[in-house]
């Protein structure tokens, strides 16, 4: 069975039966784009533009690679892997025909046909091919656009079909239908004039209309504008009953009898026969939330009864629910009540529970003397009152669960919508509405409607400050009203004011109102040993923390310290990105910062001491874990708190924390405590060397060795001068790297450091040999392996061994160099080097393929390659593949090179490794002549 891809919904491959690799959220995010230009080619600077958008992580590109590789392997698993090729322009993209859920869309809502039964067929099979939002699992920055656009399709075949059914005489059928789309799109002026002609049809014409009414105020409300003239013409037919708005339809006998509005529900006394209504102004700017106003206001039948909407402070909860609760209010004729329980308002006490049943039993019209005192009393009367009564009510701004237990009403047609910085986890039977920072889209739309033309003419300025503001929006509200009030500012002008990450949140306040403010009356709200983590998590110079760190910091153990972070994630002070990793928003990380500033300076010292500590022992453990044979040329480190069970959670570990140790040391370095710095530098080196982490790599050997030059610590700076050189030597900058080797030998012959020489001589031997200065690169080898010998430094011996065979090759001394990469075999297989071992079989089974023995090549670059994948060495993975395809096509086996080379060139992509790229692709190129 061939593959299918769906966009029109979640984004997924399937194949049959056939059981496919799991895709990331991020690989899904790339997927997703590449699907939408299927069949045309997308530069890498392109994906990153469009995933990223104007703030691309430093990794960006690699992530790009990683991700192509991931989606190479489900293509292939589907019996699609040539289906996404590589071109001069970038990657393609191809589908065939019933392979993509959004061409198949396409094909049935554009063919032409002359019948409108088979048009109506075709449009509902299109219809059917929609499982949600288009791509909407994708978090990317293209993505509310491209959902935008397809939705927009999507609303037009709706509106096309209904025209259809219409004309059929099925307008029974298309009110609810029609009725659920305009729930999540209420100003769509068509999609209203078809329900109003729909409802007159069924002879519902006071139904008809009141939603024509209902649109014209959220019209007017909402832009300021009038209908169109075709909805103009509609509503006055319908008014005037004209007798043209029947078409072709017959109406049943009784339809002008029948209503969808139920028996009616008696007013109790205590209304009086009239509508309660309380609900506080409904902000004309609001914008986005599309997708939680959806549920909110979803159908009767599909309503939870009640709803807690939670979120950090300036999410726009109280708007969120303000708004829902206007669309809501004419399904609630019996009530539309608000009570503040102000648990987050400066200057105000926190309302008790029995003073809000108070609140609400008077809005419904009891009087205060028939309200009970005791409070168990006042809730079986709340509960009484709303009895058989369908009557909306919010609850705004709740402390916790115990706050609105009270609160809730039994049984009856009545709507809560509860809002809380905390989520009420306690409450059963509440549904619950989390609510995320606006999308990139939203918040323009948002930031756009309160700054009006400066904000159309200057979008990129308008994407830095809502950068700036971390898409809240408390902060978009504020930052688009300071820049309104001075109409000599320019949008970049704000920005530039909001760069300074210590005047941030001061520049986002107002005389009323401010995000700091905010997030200070958060904060008080927490106990105090959440109070103090947060404050200590503010010193943290990562992006994230786990529990480990955390209880580092912290000085508690690490159950504690998680407790304590899960509450933090409860009340919104903290954001989970994944299991068990935590993060601040960006302005509750500056505030965070800035309320580190309480502790006192000793305290601040010590904990970051024990988050460096933490750190390094934690890094040390996991480096002996997957490099053993290194450990003696690691520092001595302390005991770790963390313990892990094998090499691959080793791995995983430092996989999630490698930005957070590159963040810290950098820190260290350029801080209090740059003696931290060059430890971690040395113990992370065979790791970011063999992932070909090369950006992290330059940053942290560049502070390293800034660190040893601040400390006059020569073999440091020597050892930082030497990891630099191979970084750029690994890149190709042969010449840079030349440099930095000359500079730590210089260096090591001062403090006279034998280790640091033999070091350098190495890399500066390897550097010459790809220079093709044959003479200097032995001479510099065979000087590096005899200090390494004179130190009885087996390892360095091995190593530097193993590119004096490497040197040899270059020189077509091949028979030479297949004896150099042995005596390195031995060597590093006498020390338990299984790293170097792997390295050496590579190298032999080179020297032996250009010695014609491609048999025993193969069978070095097999063993090679089972080393690497044994202890997950992906740069030396793709090294072995290219090396086993070259000798299986030397073998006559020109298929399975194909295949290796293929597998190689994935390998490559996913590390970044340039080299090993160039010659899987001129191996597959070869086998394509």
């Amino acid at each position: 069975m061939s593959a299918r891809f769906l966009i029109l919904g979640s984004v997924e491959v399937s194949a049959g039966d056939r059981p496919l690799p799991a895709l990331a959220p991020r690989h899904r995010a790339f997927l997703g784009y590449l699907l939408l230009h299927a069949g045309r080619a997308q530069a890498v600077e392109r994906l990153i533009d469009a995933v990223w958008g104007p703030a691309p992580p430093d990794t960006a590109r690699a992530q790009v690679h990683a991700a192509l590789a991931a989606i190479r392997r489900v293509l292939r698993a589907a019996g699609a892997a040539d289906q996404l090729r590589t071109s001069m322009a970038g990657y393609v993209l191809t589908t065939r025909p019933g392979q993509l859920d959004l061409e198949d869309f396409t094909t049935l809502t554009t063919t032409a046909g002359d019948d409108p039964g088979q048009t109506a067929r075709r449009l509902r099979s299109a219809l059917e091919l929609w499982r949600g939002p288009a791509l909407a699992d994708v978090q990317a920055d293209y993505a509310p656009a491209a959902r935008a656009r397809l939705e927009d399709r999507r609303l037009t075949a709706v509106e096309r079909l209904a025209d259809l059914e219409l004309a059929a005489g099925r307008h029974e059928e298309l009110i609810d239908r029609l009725g659920a789309e305009l729930a999540g799109h209420p100003l769509r002026e068509r999609l209203i004039g078809q329900l109003m002609l729909a409802l007159h049809r069924a002879g519902r014409q006071a139904d008809a209309l009141s939603a024509g009414r209902g649109y014209r105020a959220r019209l007017a409300s909402e832009q300021g504008l009038d209908p169109g003239p075709a909805f103009l013409c509609v509503e006055e037919a319908v008014l005037q009953g004209d007798a043209w708005l029947q078409g072709d339809a017959r109406l049943r006998g009784d339809a002008g009898l029948q209503g969808d509005a139920g028996p009616a529900v008696p007013a109790g006394e205590s209304l009086k026969g009239k509508t309660a209504t309380f609900l506080p102004y409904d902000v004309a700017d609001f914008a986005g939330r599309t997708a939680e106003l959806t549920q909110l206001i979803a159908e009767d039948g599909a309503r939870p009864s009640i709803t807690a909407i939670d979120g950090m402070a300036g999410i726009g909860k109280t708007a969120l629910a303000v708004r829902a609760a206007h669309h809501l209010a004419d399904h609630y004729p019996d009530g539309r009540l608000f009570v503040d329980l102000h648990a987050h308002t400066a200057g105000k006490q926190q309302m008790t529970t029995a003073e809000a049943l108070e609140a609400l039993l008077r809005q419904l019209g009891v009087r205060a003397e028939a309200i009970p005192a005791p409070l168990e009393e006042r809730a079986a009367l709340w509960r009484a009152e709303l009895a058989g009564r369908r009557v909306l009510v919010v609850l705004d701004n709740a402390a916790d669960s115990a706050h609105v237990r009270p609160l809730l009403p039994g049984p009856s047609g009545s709507l809560v919508l509860i809002t809380s910085r905390r989520r009420l986890t306690d409450l059963d039977g509440v549904r619950s509405l989390p609510m995320e920072v606006l999308p990139a889209t939203d918040a323009t739309d948002l930031f756009t409607r309160i700054v009006g033309e400066r904000a159309v003419r200057e979008p990129d300025a308008v994407a830095e400050v809502l950068l700036l503001c971390g898409f809240l929006p408390l902060a978009v509200r504020i930052a688009g009203a300071r820049l309104r009030h001075r109409p000599r500012w320019s949008v970049a002008y704000l920005a530039q004011r909001l760069r300074d990450e210590r005047r941030r949140l001061s520049e986002l306040a107002t005389a009323e109102r401010g995000v700091g403010a905010a997030f200070a009356l958060s904060y008080q709200q927490l106990e105090h040993t959440e109070r103090h983590l947060f404050r200590l998590l503010g010193l943290h110079p990562g992006q994230d923390v786990d529990p480990h760190a955390a209880a580092a910091l912290a000085g508690l153990d690490v159950a504690e310290a998680e407790d304590t972070l899960e509450a933090l994630l409860d009340t919104h002070m903290l954001q989970q990105h994944e299991p068990g990793r935590y993060r601040f928003h960006d302005l509750l990380r500056q505030y965070a910062h800035d309320t580190a500033a309480q502790e006192p300076p000793h305290e601040r010292h010590a904990a970051m001491i024990r988050l460096l500590d933490h750190h390094l022992n934690t890094a040390s453990a996991a480096m002996d874990l997957l490099y053993p044979d290194s450990a003696h040329r690691r520092p001595a480190t302390g005991r770790p708190a963390t313990c892990f069970r094998d090499a691959a959670e080793a791995r995983a570990w430092l996989e999630a924390e490698r930005g957070n140790l590159v963040r810290t040391a950098a820190h260290a370095c350029d801080t209090d405590w740059p003696a931290h710095t060059g430890p971690l530098a040395t113990t992370l080196y065979r790791y970011l060397y063999d992932h070909a982490l090369h950006d992290d790599a330059r940053t942290l050997y560049g502070k390293a060795l800034a660190a040893a030059r601040r400390l006059a610590d020569p073999a440091g700076e020597g050892r930082a001068l030497t990891d630099l050189g191979w970084v750029h030597h690994l890149q190709g900058d042969h010449g840079q790297a030349a440099e930095h080797f000359e500079q730590a030998l210089a260096v090591g012959r001062t403090a006279d450091d034998r280790r640091g020489q033999a070091r350098a001589l190495t890399g500066l031997g390897d550097v010459r040999a790809a220079a093709g200065d044959h003479e200097a690169a032995l001479c510099a080898l065979r000087r590096g392996r005899e200090l390494f010998r004179e130190l009885g430094d087996r390892f360095g011996e091995a190593v530097t061994t193993d590119y004096l065979g490497v040197a040899h090759e270059r020189q077509g001394r091949f028979a030479e160099a297949a004896d150099l990469h042995r005596e390195a075999l031995e060597l590093f297989r006498a020390i338990g080097s299984r790293g170097g071992e792997a390295d050496a079989l590579h190298h032999l089974g080179t020297a032996c393929l250009r010695l014609d023995r491609p048999a025993e090549a193969h069978a070095h670059h097999g063993d090679a390659l089972e080393l690497y994948r044994r202890f997950g060495y992906r740069r030396g993975a793709a090294k072995a593949l290219n090396g086993l395809a070259a000798a299986a096509l030397a073998l006559g086996e020109a298929d399975r090179a194909r295949h290796l080379y293929r597998d190689a060139l994935d390998a490559a992509v996913e590390v970044g490794d340039l080299a090993e790229q160039s010659r899987a692709r001129a191996g597959i190129s070869s086998l394509a002549s």
